[in-house]
């Protein structure tokens, strides 16, 4: 499912227009941004949890010349399933 499907999906089920549905998720999606980027978790109850791991610094590989490169430690976005959405699934 790709943005503009789930715009409509959001627009059919909570009988709302296209264009109310697409606000509303580009609001939710900045909102969870902005939450993680000062550090926050972003819990939905039944659904699941968003927030940031860390990543150490680590060598890597240059895969086209072999050589060793030097990885730096970086905060990346993660989620965690929530037990609605599992059993949802099963």
């Amino acid at each position: 499912m790709n943005k503009s499907e789930l715009i409509d999906a959001i627009a059919d089920s909570a009988d709302i227009s296209k264009a109310a549905a697409g606000r509303a998720l580009d609001a939710t999606v900045e909102a969870v941004k902005k939450a993680l980027k000062k550090g926050d978790m972003v819990t939905l109850v039944g659904f699941g949890s968003f927030y940031v791991g860390k990543r150490a610094a680590r060598m890597g590989r240059n895969p086209r010349t072999g050589a060793a490169i030097k990885i730096k430690a970086a905060k990346v976005p993660k989620f965690r399933a929530g037990k609605g959405l599992k059993d949802a699934i099963n």
